[in-house]
């Protein structure tokens, strides 16, 4: 079975920046990501990538922000944040897919991915 968890969430300033982290029990190629949902939002899709070297997207409200990256010696994928804004704030989720097909269907559902982890929340002060 695959674990996801996330870990790094916090407090910051605006234009404060923060590493989030996904220690994943996943030793092969998979589709992974960041969602995020903020109260009274939708849960909506940050970064997706494809573990092992694939290509990386992102959301267009954290494009040049945000950056998705992995650790493959310790199975842990990340997510780089600066420039944070009071709108980031939300608790954020690590997702998994074994299906690497799925990093091919953008934009991406929370039903996209039957892995999740317990999330990690973003507090971002103006």
């Amino acid at each position: 079975q695959v674990q996801l968890v996330e870990s790094g969430g916090g407090s910051v300033q605006a234009g404060g920046s923060l590493r989030l982290s996904c220690a994943a029990s996943i030793s092969t190629r998979a589709c992974m990501g960041w969602f995020r949902q903020a109260p009274g939002k939708e849960r909506e899709w940050v970064a997706v990538t494809s573990t092992g070297g694939g290509r990386r997207y992102y959301s267009d409200s954290v494009k040049g922000r945000f950056t998705i990256s992995e650790d493959s010696a310790n199975n842990t994928l990340h997510l780089g944040m600066v420039s944070l804004k009071p709108e980031d704030t939300a608790m954020y989720y690590c997702v998994a897919d074994l299906h690497i097909g799925t990093c091919n269907a953008i934009p991406w559902r929370p039903s996209d991915f039957p892995y999740w982890g317990q999330g990690t929340q973003v507090t971002v002060s103006s």
